[in-house]
């Protein structure tokens, strides 16, 4: 695994490169050196529009941009992701990609994965006209406004978009031959997931979470272990569990299967995730054009650290006149150093194998992000939401705790639907949109998750 490393050019600007850590996080070397870098686009690794975004028209070619590719890949997008992690892992990385990109052709996989989507997870989710939530945007502004539509993940099975990828994956674990799986949680919705995938399937399942969000989510952890999990318990938060499962996963290759939950991590990891929640973005185009006959006008999703915007943007990027808006945490607000929008308020550096946007101190040193949705809260995001920052074909805004809270009550008591506080950010983001948005525009909210394991923050927090 990697850490960040502090290094400074001779002109005094800041780059942060991967140093490689031990097991046991004792650090190889420790001189700050003084370097130069450059970044560089490897164009054999996707193949891009005007938009410098992969080309995706049909289910036949989102295959095609994944396997048209040197193998093994380096999984950039633009200067971000690949794969920065110590030696010991880059062949397990190169086998992973090489089963991937194997499953994506295979109509057995495709077959199972599709059968299971349905059966066992409940797909599609549907595509909800939220009336009552467009009626109250629309009495503010003499009667216009857009159209409010939900995305509603929270009606997968166990109540949450991560179901999607865990069962994939879990597919895949079984099919290279491995029959235990070791994954990290923070709002636990992943790790959840996971021990379900892993019931499913009959593989062994080991949860790392932070001790803090076990304290946050004592519900997920129940469920966790009912589903015969072993929850570990990692000092910190999910940032750290992360680091723990990364560094088991390490010691036991070849053992055990990592289950990655988020868009983020050394490549290929990021990409599976993302083409395994892609599902959710195409579903959406198919039931947008059943109900209008046409697409969004904007697509809002919350961004933690990824997963559920890639999977709901992915199907739109190439699509000019849909705005893709993400919203970050601002926790008690930007200014305070208590958030989690990276992409707000990040600068660019290495951590957990992969090259984005990251809260970093003076230092170079990865700081601690917070956000009343534990879920949101990681210091890094998914490279290719770095790049579609960069490239300006993403908008990203951020709500607070406050405003994430109150987004969760009037969303309830309007349309009797309990969005996780994650999803909250999302619809939060409602107030400041809708007024600038012409009559009858087309709004979509990805639903990411339910909100019963929030529901005693929200009782509790502070009504102002």
């Amino acid at each position: 695994m990697t850490s960040l490393f502090h290094f400074k050019t001779t002109a005094g600007h800041r780059h942060n490169y991967p140093q490689v850590v031990c097991p046991n996080h004792a650090v190889i070397g420790g001189n700050r050196h003084v370097m130069t870098s450059k970044s560089t686009v490897n164009p054999s690794v996707l193949r891009l529009n005007k938009y410098g975004t992969p080309a995706i028209d049909s289910p036949k070619e989102r295959v095609a941009w994944v396997v048209d590719t040197k193998s093994p890949s380096t999984g950039k997008f633009g200067r971000f992701g690949g794969k920065f992690v110590a030696e010991t892992l880059i062949s397990a990385l190169e086998e992973l990609e090489v089963v991937f990109h194997q499953v994506l052709q295979d109509p057995e996989f495709q077959e199972e994965l599709t059968t299971a989507l349905k059966d066992y997870v409940g797909r599609e989710t549907p595509l909800y006209y939220a009336e009552r939530l467009t009626a109250h945007y629309k009495a503010q502004n003499m009667g216009r406004g857009p159209d409010i539509y939900i995305k509603r993940e929270d009606l997968a099975h166990l109540g949450a978009h991560k179901m999607n990828n865990a069962l994939a994956q879990a597919i895949i674990a079984k099919r290279m031959g491995l029959t235990a799986v070791i994954a990290a949680t923070g709002a636990g919705q992943h790790g959840i997931a996971t021990a379900a995938a892993c019931a499913k399937f009959g593989l062994s399942c080991t949860i790392f979470m932070g001790t803090a969000d076990m304290e946050k989510q004592p519900s997920s952890v129940d469920l966790m272990n009912l589903l015969g999990a072993k929850v570990r318990p990692t000092a910190g938060s999910f940032k750290d569990a992360t680091s723990d499962s990364i560094r088991d996963w390490t010691e036991k290759l070849g053992e055990v299967y990592y289950l990655a939950g988020t868009a983020v991590g050394p490549h290929p990891c990021p990409t599976m995730v993302r083409e395994f929640q892609s599902v959710i973005g195409r579903e959406t185009r198919r039931q947008a054009a059943e109900k209008w006959g046409g697409t969004p006008d904007a697509v809002v999703a919350c961004v933690g650290s990824g997963s559920n915007a890639l999977g709901i943007f992915h199907e739109f990027v190439r699509d000019p006149t849909v705005r893709l808006i993400g919203v970050e945490a601002a926790g008690f607000g930007l200014n305070t150093g208590k958030h989690a929008a990276t992409l707000a308020a990040g600068e660019v550096g290495v951590y957990h194998g992969a090259m984005s946007y990251l809260l970093q101190d003076e230092e170079g040193q990865i700081t601690c992000p917070h956000s009343v949705g534990v879920g949101m809260e990681y210091p890094g995001v998914a490279p290719e939401l770095s790049f579609l920052k960069e490239t300006g074909r993403m908008e990203f805004y951020s709500a607070s705790d406050e405003e994430a809270v109150e987004a969760y009550r009037r969303v309830a008591r309007l349309e009797g639907i309990l969005p996780a506080l994650e999803a909250s950010h999302a619809f939060a983001y409602l107030e400041k949109l809708c007024p600038t948005m012409p009559d009858g525009a087309k709004i979509i909210i990805s639903c990411s998750g339910r909100g019963e394991k929030d529901t005693e923050t929200v009782f509790n927090y502070p009504i102002s």
